[in-house]
């Protein structure tokens, strides 16, 4: 990850009994946070966004559970006019993983299942491959099941190919899209290495179901988001004629359109609108909702989850899972990156987030070991000046801003 966790240290000398925002609010200024801050917040947003231009944004921050910045920033839907504001909505991409893998701690919690219970068992999957009786919860939860997009594919993304392939008419539904793998080699031994995966959080999705009786989304919001006050996220849609209230329109970063994997099948379509089948990924990628929502997961997190369940999620896997020269200072627990930091807190003794891309999507959620949370959603995920990530250009920016709140709190 870039510098995103040092963001905004010293805004905690200035919080104090923050306010939640309500809907319909623009922004939050607690009495002990300064105009002069929350202006720095707005003039980085707005330059960044005047920069890049055809971006709609949006950024929350919330100290000990509770927010205590929000607004809207550039446009929502350009040839409608609207603006983006506190409370639109976003896709956020794959932070809906950390989403999933909460629910998944809960069902061990009630007794459900193990970390080391195997998937073939729980999902009763009649498999090709014999590795797949090896792989585990526990290996889903740190991407290390056995499949490596970069080796062969990422079946999440292959929805016409799978769907034709089983006799179906396309997009291949997320059951669908299993009962093909099932039948698939493994690109690797379970527990080998890592090698970030959508399918294996489709099947995290699926044993929610199984376990809980539950359709994915009704049981994680009622057991992962309504317990955080967090009531409007839900999964997105695909195509624009569900697009829900108050979600922005999305915007690729390329002109060119692309196959709908709805029918007419091949249709050229805009790819955020029908280049893939967003309800099929509702555990790994389909969540939507606005900054305060997601930032406020991040936040509350500690709360939902007891502190035997947070030093799980955060603990470092028992072997390296991946070759990366950085693998010492970070790694992937349970849905989410972790950097162990030095401080005096041994209770939180980690920095964590999660980022989301799609085309139309740049989404970034931060928690740190101090108490403060931030979410940055954005309705495009590359910059049309240089091509990189949004998320990541935005993200030292915002580092510049907390520390110019460090360099007032600590003046006399």
């Amino acid at each position: 990850m870039p510098r995103a966790i040092l963001l905004l240290a010293a805004l905690a000398v200035f919080c104090s009994a923050a306010p939640a925002v309500s809907r319909g609010e623009d922004r939050v200024a607690p009495a002990r946070i300064s105009e002069d801050d929350l202006n720095a917040f707005d003039q980085l947003m707005q330059d960044f966004l005047k920069e890049h231009q055809g971006v709609g944004g949006s950024l929350a921050v919330a100290k000990d559970g509770e927010i205590v910045y929000a607004k809207g920033f550039g446009m929502a839907d350009v040839d409608a006019g609207e603006k983006v504001r506190a409370e639109s909505r976003f896709r956020i991409a794959s932070i809906s993983k950390p989403i999933t893998a909460a629910g998944v701690l809960l069902l061990v919690r009630d007794q459900k299942l193990t970390l080391d219970s195997k998937v073939v068992e729980l999902l009763g999957l009649d498999c090709k491959d014999p590795r797949w009786s090896r792989i585990t919860i526990r290996h889903l939860l740190q991407h290390s099941g056995g499949w490596d997009r970069d080796v062969s594919y990422d079946a999440m993304f292959r929805s016409v190919q799978i769907a034709e392939s089983l006799g179906k008419t396309p997009p291949a539904t997320a059951e669908q899209v299993i009962e093909y793998m099932s039948q698939q080699p493994l690109d690797f031994d379970p527990g080998q290495r890592y090698a970030y995966s959508n399918f294996g959080y489709c099947l995290l999705g699926r044993v929610i179901e199984r376990l809980s009786k539950l359709d994915y989304e009704t049981f994680t919001k009622q057991r992962v988001l309504a317990p955080m006050g967090i009531r409007r996220m839900q999964i997105g849609r695909t195509l624009p004629a569900h697009r829900a209230a108050n979600e922005v329109r999305y915007y690729d970063d390329s002109a060119e359109t692309r196959s709908s994997v709805f029918p007419p099948v091949g249709e050229q379509v805009p790819g955020p609108y029908g280049a893939w089948h967003l309800e099929a990924m509702d555990s790994h990628g389909a969540w939507i909702g606005s900054a305060s929502e997601v930032c406020l997961f991040g936040a509350k997190l500690g709360e939902l989850l007891r502190p035997e369940e947070i030093q799980h999620s955060f603990a470092r896997p028992a072997q390296p899972l991946w070759s990366d020269p950085d693998q010492q200072k970070y790694f992937y627990g349970f849905g989410w990156l972790v950097r162990p930091v030095q401080h005096s807190n041994p209770v939180a003794p980690h920095n964590t987030w999660h980022t989301g891309s799609l085309p139309g999507t740049g989404t970034l959620l931060v928690r740190r070991w101090d108490g403060f949370s931030w979410a940055v959603l954005f309705n495009k995920r590359n910059s049309a000046i240089n091509g990189e990530r949004l998320t990541s250009l935005i993200d030292p920016k915002l580092h510049e801003v907390a520390d110019q709140v460090k360099s007032r709190a600590a003046a006399p």
